[in-house]
């Protein structure tokens, strides 16, 4: 049986002002081309769908669209929420989307009926566990644990440590394992020692609900969301990483899928794919804003963040210059230096004019413009 593990959709984020929705269809339509061209019978989403509990109507509408896309005629997707899901929101049309081979696993606990009509269908379900089997009878075990903590699992709080409610609460998940079929988990977690990146909000990836790797299985395969760069975790983990670079510190991160495939009872990589839809994202620095203009029309059909060093603050005419010289432009850092030492006068002693001028200079390195001294002025006769 050959699976696909993907992650971190995020649905719905933007990047600044950027809408990437656009992005998302498309990157999500070549997921759709992977699972037809690799034969793929089964496909793991390892949580965040979305980007936010309440996501728009133009969101929720692309990920249903796109997940019925996936799982097509015949094939299995098995979806678990994750810390930027709406548990309970994303899993209210499980028991209809199962009916399309889509099995999601959210706040609430269902359990999915079994056979029907599809090639891979399912022949055994629990609150916390899903067993599929294909047209030539190949079962796999498949361990669903939603982002968990106490409120999303209805639990009330013990002395137990983070880690020791999700080895248990694994350990529910893995009650019917047997150990006669390929395994996996499938989950949305924060494993310690993992390497984050500026994509991730903080909550969460600080410490309190890290998971020591001694919390996960030591067999079969274990599918995880969270982390938005692609990692191994341990000998049998991975993230397999967001569906776009999200945040700038990825952009030389190569997005991608997992290739898994079962012989026997054993699951094992066979490779990643790369995904070649949305558009790169790229950090820039230059010196002066002639620098600059050059340099951004070597990155059409970039995402971009500038940091532009200046001796000067930057006019509004030079800063509409910039954006109008690549609408990639989301993200512009104006750093104004100075070499100049300003000796430091009593203060006490100088007019409102000359503390203005003399901040001026030491702020930015040159004598201040008239006008915006008269301004200054201006507005301290108003005051008085």
């Amino acid at each position: 049986m050959n699976v696909l593990h993907t992650s971190d959709w995020h649905i719905g984020k933007r990047l600044m002002d950027e809408e990437r929705l656009p992005e998302q269809r498309v990157v999500l339509n070549e997921i759709a081309e992977i699972c037809e061209r690799e034969e793929v019978e089964l496909v793991l989403v390892a949580g965040d769908i979305f980007d936010t509990y309440l996501p728009s109507a133009e969101a929720e509408e692309l990920f249903f669209s796109a997940v019925k896309k996936i799982a097509g005629k015949s094939r299995a997707v098995v979806v678990v929420s994750g810390n930027h899901d709406d548990g309970v929101r994303l899993a209210a049309a499980a028991e209809i989307a199962c009916e399309e081979g889509i099995y999601i696993f959210g706040n609430r606990r269902v359990v999915f009926p079994l056979n029907g009509n599809r090639a891979v269908r399912p022949v055994e379900s629990g609150e916390n566990y899903l067993i599929l089997q294909n047209a030539k009878g190949e079962r796999i075990y498949i361990n669903a644990l939603p982002y968990p903590n106490e409120a999303r699992l209805k639990e009330d709080k013990t002395e137990e440590t983070y880690a020791e409610k999700t080895a248990r609460w694994i350990a529910r998940g893995n009650a019917a394992y047997k150990r006669d079929m390929p395994y996996v988990l499938l989950t949305h977690l924060f494993v310690a020692g993992g390497s984050t990146s500026e994509g991730e909000r903080n909550i969460d990836l600080g410490g309190a609900r890290a998971v020591p790797l001694s919390s996960l299985p030591e067999f079969g395969y274990v599918a995880l969301g969270h982390l938005h760069k692609k990692q191994r975790v341990g000998k049998n983990g991975r993230y397999s990483g967001s569906l776009l670079q999200y945040s700038f510190d990825e952009a030389h991160t190569e997005k991608s899928v997992v290739l898994l495939k079962t012989e026997g009872n054993a699951i094992t990589v066979d490779r990643e794919i790369p995904l070649c839809s949305g558009k790169r994202l790229v950090r820039l620095e230059a010196r002066g804003v002639e620098s600059a203009l050059a340099l951004l029309g070597e990155y059409e059909g970039c995402l971009i963040e500038l940091t532009l060093h200046l001796t000067a603050p930057l006019t509004a005419k030079e800063t509409q210059a910039l954006r109008t010289r690549n609408e990639g432009l989301v993200s512009l850092i104006a750093r104004v230096n100075t070499q100049e030492t300003v000796s430091a006068p009593v203060r006490s002693h100088m007019s409102a004019e000359e503390l203005f001028c003399e901040y001026y200079r030491s702020r930015f390195g040159e004598q201040s413009p008239d006008d915006l001294k008269s301004a200054f002025l201006s507005l301290l006769l108003e005051d008085a």
